[in-house]
């Protein structure tokens, strides 16, 4: 550092509430409305922390109950992914993103100011239009990757736009060869995201 402040950024967590569906897994997903960013869009439930006395867990269990009416155990509550993002204005930020599959209640819209719809949806049928940032974290977390930079530029859509996807993922531990990663993860990921960092560079 070379003098001055420290830099900061704001953290959020994300709910990837998944159910068994007639088609395969499904995902909760809510749609923005109102005064809001990115109104009329879809997203995963999610949250800001309270502040520095709350832990990213009890968060995302508090802004469940807020914005979806159900209980979360912390028990069930599993480490998914973190998203480095940065939005077209250029405000950048952390995204925790994590697996639930059991909860209590019902999911419905608790907070009708700020949200006008929510439902369960394949994840092979996502609806449009959907937040960028949450699909880059849902694509990471399909894909079996641990950490990936969204790093939009100036006149990127907010919403998610094949065309201008910059979902990078990052490699984990290990040799980094991309034959160390299983096939069906290695086609979802370039498909999906439609470009995966080099993971033999990583080595």
């Amino acid at each position: 550092m070379t003098g001055g402040r420290r830099h900061t950024e704001p953290l959020d967590v994300h709910l990837i509430a998944v159910r068994d569906g007639a088609a395969g897994p499904e995902v909760l997903l809510s749609r923005r409305a109102g005064d809001v960013y990115a109104a009329g869009c879809w997203h995963l439930v999610s949250g800001h922390l309270d502040g520095p006395w709350e832990d990213v867990v009890t968060a995302l269990v508090r802004e469940t109950r807020e914005e979806a009416g159900v209980v979360v155990d912390p028990a069930d509550v599993r480490a998914a992914v973190t998203v480095h993002h940065r939005s077209p204005a250029g405000g950048a930020r952390l995204g925790v993103f994590f697996e639930v599959k059991r909860w209590q209640g019902t999911p419905e819209v608790m907070e009708h100011r700020v949200c006008d719809a929510m439902d369960w949806f394949p994840f092979g049928s996502l609806p449009e239009p959907m937040v960028a940032y949450c699909r880059a974290g849902l694509d990471a977390y399909r894909a079996g990757a641990r950490l990936a930079v969204h790093f939009q530029e100036p006149g990127d859509p907010i919403a998610y736009d094949p065309d201008a996807d910059r979902t990078v993922l990052v490699p984990g531990p290990g040799p980094g060869s991309r034959e160390d990663v299983p096939e069906e993860v290695r086609a979802f990921a370039e498909q999906a995201v439609d470009r995966i960092t080099d993971w033999t560079d990583a080595s």
